[in-house]
């Protein structure tokens, strides 16, 4: 393994950390990014280890899904403004059906398309930030894991 720096120069191995990290951390939030493809190219790669690429990818997809929540929790006191990106009716729409799943629903939160707002979603119902951190942490490490242990077995 190579040390981060060479010569004063930050090291490929280092760069890949870190857009590993950038990339998960971004699909966490609501933008649009895969950061599930950067792990695969990683792990084919071979050069890093499996479980350091699994702890970054997790931890900047976990960091980026308390964003969200975070977000919830200030946007919501916006509601009722012209220009709050969710109606009136979607809003208690996606609060009648958080409230039937409850914070279990957490454990989707990897899922494409419906994972992100569901923890934007548990910000604005205030649902306890230990509890989110917990349950969303779960199903990202697990779907990372799953990833790279099927990755593993082809």
């Amino acid at each position: 393994m190579t040390s981060f720096t060479r010569n004063g120069r930050v090291s490929t191995e280092l760069a890949a950390y870190l857009g590993l990290f950038a990339s998960a951390f971004a699909a966490a939030t609501l933008l649009p990014a895969q950061s599930e493809a950067v792990l695969v190219l990683l792990l084919l790669k071979g050069d890093l280890p499996v479980s350091a690429l699994v702890a970054i990818a997790s931890l900047g997809n976990v960091l980026g899904s308390i964003v969200n929540w975070c977000l919830g929790r200030w946007i919501e006191r916006f509601r009722g403004r012209p220009w709050f990106p969710v109606s009136e009716r979607k809003l208690e729409r996606a609060r009648d059906w958080y409230r039937r799943y409850g914070k279990w629903s957490l454990l989707g939160s990897w899922f494409p398309v419906v994972g992100d707002p569901i923890t934007v979603l548990a910000g604005i119902l205030r649902e306890p930030l230990p509890m989110f951190i917990l349950l969303v942490s779960v199903a990202k490490v697990s779907r990372y894991v799953v990833t790279a242990g099927t990755l593993a077995r082809i």
